[in-house]
């Protein structure tokens, strides 16, 4: 099944257009499924039910403390069909050229996979501000 993804509130509709350009055109976010304002743990019942790979870069609430300390609501899932983690460690949080940018580097990591199943791939500007890290785990059930 390709990877389709569900862009969380906290990132930009836009990032929508960008998976549709690059093939997954399945792709939808939250704010366009009238569901701005869900609580995290309702809306994994969506993510699950309709197997989105969530796009976030609220993290921590989904994947825990990280790649070596997984948790959050995804671990508690028996299966899940994946979590893109888009993180800013550098000072000037995430603007839309920033989210843009690093959901590219993530699509171009994903190109020729068909899932991210019980997995993570965390896309990080790193505090320098110019390097970008990419990790990718998995996240086992809690």
């Amino acid at each position: 099944m390709p990877i389709k993804f569900l862009i969380d509130e906290c990132l930009s509709p836009t990032l929508v257009d960008d998976a549709h350009a690059a093939g997954f055109i399945e792709s939808t976010c939250v704010r366009n499924r009238g569901l701005a304002g869900t609580k995290d743990w309702h809306l994994m019942t969506l993510v699950i039910a309709e197997d989105y790979t969530l796009v976030t870069n609220n993290s921590r609430d989904f994947r825990g403390e990280g790649p070596n300390e997984p948790g959050g609501l995804h671990a508690k899932q028996p299966i899940h069909a994946g979590l893109v983690c888009l993180n800013c460690a550098a000072s000037g949080g995430m603007d839309l050229d920033l989210q843009r940018a690093l959901f590219q580097v993530a699509l171009e990591q994903l190109e020729g996979r068909d899932d991210l199943v019980n997995q993570a791939i965390e896309v990080t500007l790193e505090d320098d501000g110019a390097s970008v890290r990419v990790v990718f785990y998995d996240i086992p059930v809690a």
